[in-house]
């Protein structure tokens, strides 16, 4: 509609933007805006779909353990199937990681468990036993349904008004009297009250079309790969299993196996693509701990995980920009926060209090705010 103004446009439709979206939507006029032709094409697509509540810094944890009650009784018609389904999370240690097992334990008493070399052994057989010291288990742990979540949010945002465009790469932001005037690639031009940016690794770079302090994002590549399980075994039973300095980890995916060396590589933001010798580097770590024979890669694949120095969640307004407001550096933590940092961004764009849930998590506003950065 020509002379229109919404109250928030969101840069970026992956699970971060599509969430901020959903919630937004209740009262307010939404345009969320996406370079690709499809949506979370990059980080979102890529993720090992784990919901873990022992996973990432406090911060978080916290969200993470706020957003399981959406996941496990999301709003009528968010999906057809169950969002989290049984999986288990195994931490397997040598013998001289155990000091890095007991600081796990003791940061989580209530998560995680001790398992002895035995019971290790008997969760996943084809662990190695002249490797295996001991581990802990999050019994809790969780398969996360990736597309169901980021469809759900999509699908939600649209039945609540949300203006949703594909092919719209942002290439100039306008400070207005009212807000922001955005042009993208195709040339059209939309104003908006409040920019939300959650552009993943370009986050950055859509401030600075905005003329606004980057906050310093570094993407990562964190590279994946498909691999036959070992011959005659039925992985479809075992649990994650994490190194216990996270130099590796291998999880059931329909049948097979998918591996990654963990890896944490700065790069510019781009459309990854798995690296040769990292792929091998994930091989060779995973079979010094695992019997598991590798006769072909079925896939591989990268992604970008984008971190702030303290690897907590950039969301809020920007100080020096009082209408810019970042949503960004997820980490690897985006999907199993999403329920509970979509309202905490609503909440914040709103210029209200965190959620008392979220809150009684020992989440904080300034923990999350752009302005800790500065």
């Amino acid at each position: 509609m020509a002379g229109e103004v919404f109250d928030y446009l969101i840069v970026g439709s992956g699970m971060a933007g599509a969430g901020a979206a959903y919630e937004l939507a209740d009262g307010a006029r939404v345009l969320l805006l996406e370079r690709e032709d499809a949506h979370g094409y990059h980080t979102t697509g890529r993720s090992a779909a784990l919901y873990s509540e022992v996973y990432g810094n406090a911060m978080i944890r916290g969200l993470t353990r706020a957003s399981r009650p959406f996941f496990e009784a999301p709003p009528e018609g968010f999906a057809a199937h169950p969002l989290l389904s049984p999986r288990g999370c195994l931490y397997v240690g040598r013998p001289d990681q155990a000091d890095a097992l007991a600081a796990m334990l003791a940061a989580e008493p209530g998560a995680l468990r001790f398992v002895s070399r035995e019971e290790v052994l008997a969760l996943v057989p084809a662990l190695r036993p002249g490797y295996v010291g001991s581990g802990l288990l999050e019994d809790g742990a969780m398969d996360a349904d990736v597309e169901a979540i980021h469809q759900g949010f999509l699908r939600g945002a649209k039945a609540r008004g949300v203006e949703i465009r594909l092919g719209q790469e942002v290439v100039a932001i306008t400070p207005t009297a009212e807000g922001y005037s955005v042009g993208t690639a195709s040339g059209e031009t939309f104003a908006t009250r409040v920019l939300v940016d959650a552009a993943g690794a370009w986050a950055d770079v859509v401030a600075g079309l905005a003329g606004v302090r980057p906050i310093g994002l570094t993407p990562m590549r964190r590279t994946a790969m498909i691999i036959d399980g070992p011959p005659g075994a039925d992985v479809r039973a075992w649990p994650m299993v994490i190194d216990a300095d996270e130099d590796f980890y291998f999880k059931p995916d329909a049948g097979r196996l998918l591996v990654s060396p963990a890896d944490e590589t700065p790069a510019e933001p781009h459309d990854a693509w798995a690296d040769e010798m990292d792929v091998a580097i994930g091989i060779e770590r995973v079979q010094t701990a695992a019997d598991i024979p590798v006769q072909r890669i079925v896939r591989s694949w990268a992604g970008l995980r984008s971190f702030v120095a303290d690897r907590s969640p950039v969301i809020g307004f920007d100080a020096e920009a009082p209408r810019f407001f970042w949503l960004a550096g997820q980490g690897g933590y985006g999907v199993q926060t999403a329920p509970a940092a979509a309202r905490a961004a609503a909440a914040l764009a709103r210029r209200q209090a965190l959620p008392a849930d979220i809150a009684a998590e020992g989440v904080t506003a300034q923990a999350l705010s752009p302005d800790r950065l500065r």
